[in-house]
């Protein structure tokens, strides 16, 4: 009998039992999980109150797969739209570098053009990788641009092993393994995305798997990345949910289990479910570094984490921002619009056009008497937008001095009130519409006019914007 070593977790000051080690369970019949993902109907929540602990790790940063994962989904960017972005998303990460890594394709002489002139700006972060199959030919394009890290694709559920590569849980270890060794022998470090891992054996292919990494990162002293992708959103992230659809479950799988550090652990969320944001922060939350994103969400089917969601997150989680440039977020979503034509969603929090815009009277009075009441955080600071009221139906007269007032940089003695006689006027105009049976809300041209109008018969001046 062999005794299992005590020692001390110096995260928890806990001395602790090492635990047994997870052999591959080679079946010979996929295990699909019907019974949580019967495909005739919803999938189901299970739970057995087994409830791990928290372990944020001391460092955590974001990771962005815009022109890997982003590029999936919509029309390929052009090689200069790349760079202006990949330049927007430095400025964003700050000068300690929390935007750590952007990954590319490398299929296309596009691509490649477009990698090759990021490398050219010579930033230390985001550093540029790549995404490959776990393909040797794949693995050539690598070698040729000389990039430091590759992402290879290692999908760990019996959907895609026995369906998609009609292979054996055996047959594909070894196959990743063998790509992962050639990736070694030239001293690139591999970053293994274990697609659709929340529909995956956990303990019967995924520990043993990334217990055969480790043994690899020892004999060639390169650290290997895992990226733990809920591939079709299925993660959770209520504690004592079953694995494998528990993202704190399975986090602390490969870091108690398997023995991967925190830093070298990744999550890549999917919005099937809408819970690609909160299943990203509780990654965070039990020990993983890295959250892999797309600006905007933008991604396979319904998106993948949001970027500038996480950016957000980090600085609730942290308390601070640690330099990021948050007003870089509005700027690339300018951008969007006006060289890609990529509108976001209005209601896109933090870059929609009507992310910090009420409609509602009774707020808009709020807003008027103090912004902090209706106003997530100072909006104007950190992203260059200040909070605004749409004039309609709804409005009343708080709404529409709130609206002159920000549209015309009306501040102190020159802001209007709600009792002011040029509001009043506004404000008929506006009732009249309504009843006269509009149904959409005012635009800032017809609102322009008849203030100039009411103005004029007042025989008063605002000065403009």
């Amino acid at each position: 009998m062999i005794n299992r070593s005590v020692h001390m977790n110096y995260h928890t000051n806990l001395l602790e039992l090492e635990e047994h080690m997870y052999p591959l369970v080679d079946v010979e019949t996929p295990n699909v999980f019907h019974n949580l993902f019967p495909y005739t109907e919803i999938p189901k929540i299970a739970f057995n109150d087994r409830i791990v602990p928290h372990h944020m790790p001391d460092d955590i940063w974001i990771t962005d797969t815009t022109f890997r994962d982003g590029q999936q989904s919509r029309a390929p960017y052009s090689t200069e739209q790349i760079v202006t972005i990949y330049d927007y998303l430095h400025k964003l990460g700050g000068p300690a570098g929390k935007i750590r890594q952007s990954e590319f394709f490398l299929y296309s002489k596009k691509d490649r053009d477009a990698v090759y002139k990021c490398l050219e700006r010579g930033y230390k972060f985001p550093e540029v990788t790549s995404w490959i199959r776990a393909s040797k030919k794949d693995f050539e394009l690598v070698k040729d641009i000389g990039l430091k890290e590759t992402g290879i694709l290692v999908s760990c559920s019996d959907y895609h092993i026995f369906y998609k590569m009609k292979m054996t849980r055996k047959q594909a270890m070894e196959h990743y393994l063998s790509v992962i060794r050639e990736c070694l022998e030239t001293g690139i470090s591999p970053r293994c995305h274990l697609e659709d891992i929340t529909r995956a054996d956990i303990y019967g292919y995924v520990i043993p798997f990334c217990l055969e990494l480790t043994k690899l990162m020892e004999e060639y002293s390169i650290p290997i990345k895992v990226r733990c992708c809920d591939t079709m959103g299925y993660g959770v992230n209520y504690p004592g949910a079953v694995i494998p659809r528990s993202i704190p479950g399975i986090i602390y799988g490969i870091m108690t289990h398997a023995g991967f550090p925190s830093e070298l652990i990744e999550f890549h969320g999917h919005n099937d479910f809408y819970k690609a944001v909160s299943n990203s922060t509780t990654a965070w939350l039990y020990g993983a570094s890295g959250i892999n994103c797309s600006l905007f969400g933008i991604g396979e089917r319904t998106g993948n984490t949001p970027l500038e969601a996480m950016v957000f997150e980090y600085a609730q989680l942290k308390g601070t921002l640690d330099g990021m440039d948050t007003t870089v977020i509005t700027e690339l979503a300018d951008y969007y619009k006006k060289e890609i034509g990529y509108t976001v969603p209005s209601q896109t929090p933090f870059v929609g056009s009507a992310f910090n815009v009420t409609r509602a009277g009774i707020h808009a009075d709020g807003l008027l008497k103090n912004e902090e009441i209706y106003n997530i955080f100072d909006t104007k600071k950190f992203l260059n937008k200040a909070p605004q009221v749409a004039v309609s139906n709804t409005s009343g007269l708080a709404g529409i001095a709130h609206w002159i007032n920000n549209h015309y940089q009306l501040e102190g003695e020159s802001a209007v009130d709600k009792n002011c006689e040029l509001v009043k006027m506004v404000k008929a105009w506006v009732d009249k519409e309504y009843e006269d049976g509009r149904v959409t809300v005012l635009t800032d041209d017809e609102l322009i006019a008849v203030i100039e109008e009411s103005c004029q018969r007042l025989n008063i001046q605002l000065q403009d914007e």
